[in-house]
């Protein structure tokens, strides 16, 4: 289970998706990361334990029934391909081998995938970053077989490819008392290893042929709810947010290096922690109108700011989460749990994700804002 708001780190997909014109179809896409935009690899998974194949998951979704997805309708992803007029890309290992689909977008994610291996071990079977993208490499081999080698290149190289990993790092390794990394590491030790370890993979798919990569950061960990109770009085864990700041930084770095380094890259990084921080800090304030500021790191100017005028439908709590869960242990919504009365006035659904409400408000008004207003980046903010 990976963790954290993602909030509006679709808005740099949405961009590139739109980068030629609003009216663009959109283009294959290619999806890596956990449980918040998995779709249903785990499923496939005979002895995973982190999978959300039993009710309440699901009871938002069409038909009401669980689907893989980590909360209790759609992903972000989901709603964001389905503003762009396609279906969200099908789960991996749901695909055979000569599936016309694989030509159309996959998506990789896996709940409690990590950058590092070992990140989620207890939860026996998951698919890492490696194994995702060692999942891709063969998508395209079975790709270049359909269509030749040229056409596959051609359409990697087009493809844009999001990724949103790095939270299970945190909330299922690092911030674990019991696992070794939090014990042998200090964070800006474990810091060290994760950004090298996402070098070397970022660089690898760029070598399979990718070029548009969206690398959003990491949201405000500190104040998702299995986090929240470690503390005192229920507040956000101010170090662990302090660490996902950092880290987001040093990701930004990466990225911009990246583009210097591999010769028509175009990596953007979506540093969503601001306005995902805001949302939960003020959750009743999303009924206004408002003018939240996104930062996209991209090749060409180091620090954008794109100011979008997002209207949202307002919540009331964001502290906890509206399926009443163990967030000691565990921390998903099971069978026997209790639901909150209104699921559209909770941000979270369970102790780690966003719930249908939240991901709507952020995916589909983000969308209108971007595809229905002329936006000019605005002058890049002072250090």
């Amino acid at each position: 289970m990976a963790i954290a708001l993602p909030g509006l780190a679709f808005a740099a997909l949405v961009l590139a998706a739109a980068s030629s014109a609003a009216s663009a179809a959109a283009p294959v896409t290619f999806v890596f990361g956990d449980s918040l935009t998995e779709v249903g690899n785990n499923n496939y998974l005979q002895y995973s334990l982190a999978k959300s194949n039993y009710p309440w998951y699901g009871v938002d979704y069409v038909g009401g029934q669980a689907s893989g997805r980590f909360t209790n309708g759609r992903t972000i992803g989901d709603i964001i391909s389905e503003k762009l007029g396609t279906s969200s890309p099908p789960p991996y290992l749901s695909l055979s081998q000569n599936d016309d689909a694989l030509l159309e977008g996959v998506n990789y994610a896996s709940g409690g995938a990590g950058i590092l291996n070992d990140t989620g071990l207890y939860f026996i079977q998951r698919l890492s970053f490696d194994d995702q993208i060692n999942n891709f490499a063969k998508t395209k081999k079975r790709i270049q077989s359909k269509i030749g080698e040229v056409a596959a290149n051609k359409l990697c190289n087009e493809a844009t490819y999001f990724i949103g990993i790095g939270s299970n790092d945190y909330v299922n390794n690092f911030l674990q008392p019991f696992l070794p990394d939090g014990q042998q590491y200090t964070h800006d030790e474990f810091m060290d290893l994760l950004l090298s370890t996402l070098d070397q993979q970022l660089s690898r798919l760029y070598q399979l042929g990718a070029r548009k990569m969206v690398m959003h950061g990491l949201g405000p960990l500190g104040c998702i709810p299995s986090q929240r109770v470690k503390s005192k009085n229920g507040q956000c864990l101010k170090r662990v947010n302090q660490w996902i700041q950092e880290f987001n930084s040093e990701t930004q770095k990466l990225v911009a290096s990246l583009n210097e380094r591999l010769p028509n890259a175009k990596l953007i990084f979506a540093d969503t922690y601001p306005a995902v921080l805001d949302l939960i800090d003020n959750p009743t304030t999303y009924g206004k109108t408002q003018k939240p500021q996104f930062r996209i790191i991209n090749k060409v100017k180091q620090s954008n700011v794109l100011n979008v005028t997002l209207s949202f439908a307002g919540f009331k709590i964001s502290n906890t989460s509206c399926c009443n869960v163990d967030s000691n242990i565990g921390g998903l919504c099971l069978p026997n749990s209790k639901l909150c009365s209104n699921r559209s006035e909770y941000v979270f659904w369970d102790a780690f994700h966003p719930s249908d409400a939240a991901n709507a408000v952020l995916a589909e008004k983000l969308f209108s804002s971007l595809f229905s207003a002329a936006l000019s980046p605005a002058p890049a903010p002072s250090p």
